[in-house]
């Protein structure tokens, strides 16, 4: 019998656009101390991939590698995303290309910050 045969789950992908949504929603509570804007409306976060069994991916940047929480902030990140019921681990991809610019953030974001 094949390995999708009886007994064999298969990954539920309504069920990884609600665990996505949650993760999002738990991303949004993260700040920069000195913006008053989250990491997700900033744009910081470039991608969240969550694998069969919860495994989450996070791929992100900072405002600039001189980032004065770029040693707290990843640690912050990866605690809120691991209390997501259904996440059973995290990993953080802390990158630099593409660098950030203030045209990654959402309007809300630009809004806030008094960009528009």
């Amino acid at each position: 019998m094949s390995a999708e045969g009886a007994g064999a789950a298969r990954p539920n992908p309504f069920s990884k656009m609600l665990l996505e949504g949650e993760i999002i929603e738990r991303l949004r509570t993260v700040y920069d101390p000195e913006i008053p804007v989250s990491i997700y409306e900033m744009g910081l976060v470039y991608a969240v991939e969550i694998a069969d069994g919860g495994e989450v991916t996070i791929r992100m940047t900072l405002t600039s590698p001189m980032c004065p929480v770029a040693e707290s902030l990843p640690i912050e990140v990866e605690e809120k995303v691991r209390s997501v019921d259904g996440v059973t681990n995290v990993t953080i991809d802390l990158v630099w290309e593409p660098v950030w610019t203030p045209e990654m953030m959402t309007d809300a974001a630009r809004l806030e910050l008094g960009f528009i």
